[in-house]
């Protein structure tokens, strides 16, 4: 890390909030990932527009200083080499929820699971689906994460979001252009700060049911007790991305310590000391044996950060 970027960062973050070489695979639902440049817990808004004040220019993204948005981590494969850049890690310290009538406001950092605890200690239903989803906020607003027949796109009313120059704008639900684990994040280079979703008044106790009930349900079907990003193929169109997979021939297949779950073939999981590249090889041998079997080309879930 060069002296002068990391003198610059201190002038913004509290030194014990800098990391450098911070190992990734700390930092990810996969528990994979070499060392980073740098990691800096930003801890306020304001913290985050004096940092992408310093990263950013005027003609846009300085390409000497690199820098990546990291939330949970859940979703995110990082190389083995690790990340040649600044990680951003919007975490705890971004992670207020409030409540006002039957709308919830939380800042990208919170666990969308909490703000499924707090939904239901409200009484306000229509976001039971989200309660096992293992990511933030933030990042399950980037993606329209999802479960069991629900979407983020359902209950958003409105994002608050930073663009590279840190100019804060709020983008409804239409402007969003939400679509299949997409929207307009995917697309514009904007940070998510604040979410505010719009709920409905329900009863505390069939809310709390069926939160148990889908918990259950993803105990019952999903390798929870491995490190893995949830699943690892985006759904194709008309098909299962597990069920191609298993029609493939291809459930526990491992290479290295990657392996295709016994549990559920849309799983990749870390067996035990799996290497990202372990996880990319599995991966792509997925997608020929499918693509051979079945015609269908499976679209990675998963993002990759790094060199691979």
């Amino acid at each position: 890390m060069d002296e002068a970027v990391l003198e610059a960062l201190k002038f913004i973050i509290p030194e014990d909030k800098i990391f450098l070489r911070e190992p990734m695979a700390k930092h990810t639902s996969f528990r994979i990932g070499g060392p980073a440049d740098c990691l800096v817990e930003v801890e306020s808004v304001k913290q985050l527009k004096e940092l992408l004040a310093y990263l950013n220019s005027q003609n846009g993204k300085r390409e000497d200083i690199p820098y990546f948005i990291l939330g949970n981590g859940s979703n995110l494969l990082v190389s083995d080499k690790g990340y040649q850049g600044i990680v951003l890690h919007i975490g705890s310290g971004m992670n207020r929820i409030t409540v006002s009538g039957n709308t919830v406001a939380a800042q990208a950092g919170a666990l969308v699971s909490q703000v499924a605890k707090t939904a239901l200690g409200c009484g306000l239903t229509g976001f039971e689906f989200a309660a096992g989803i293992p990511g933030s906020i933030g990042g399950g607003i980037v993606m329209n994460a999802g479960a069991y027949g629900g979407e983020m796109k359902q209950v958003v009313q409105d994002v608050t979001v930073l663009t590279q120059t840190g100019e804060e704008m709020i983008l409804d639900n239409e402007k969003m252009e939400f679509g299949y684990r997409t929207s307009v994040l995917k697309k514009m280079p904007y940070i998510v700060t604040e979410v505010t979703l719009k709920l409905e008044p329900g009863d505390p106790v069939k809310i709390k049911e069926k939160m148990d009930d889908l918990a259950a349900r993803r105990r019952e079907k999903q390798p929870l007790e491995y490190p893995s990003a949830g699943s690892t193929f985006k759904r194709p169109e008309g098909h299962f991305a597990g069920q191609l997979i298993e029609r493939a021939g291809l459930r526990g297949l491992q290479i290295g310590g990657a392996r295709i779950s016994d549990k559920h073939c849309g799983f990749v999981i870390n067996a035990g000391g799996a290497a990202a590249s372990d996880v990319l090889a599995l991966m792509k041998e997925i997608q020929r044996r499918v693509k051979e079997t079945s015609g269908v080309e499976l679209e990675p879930e998963v993002v990759l950060l790094g060199q691979f």
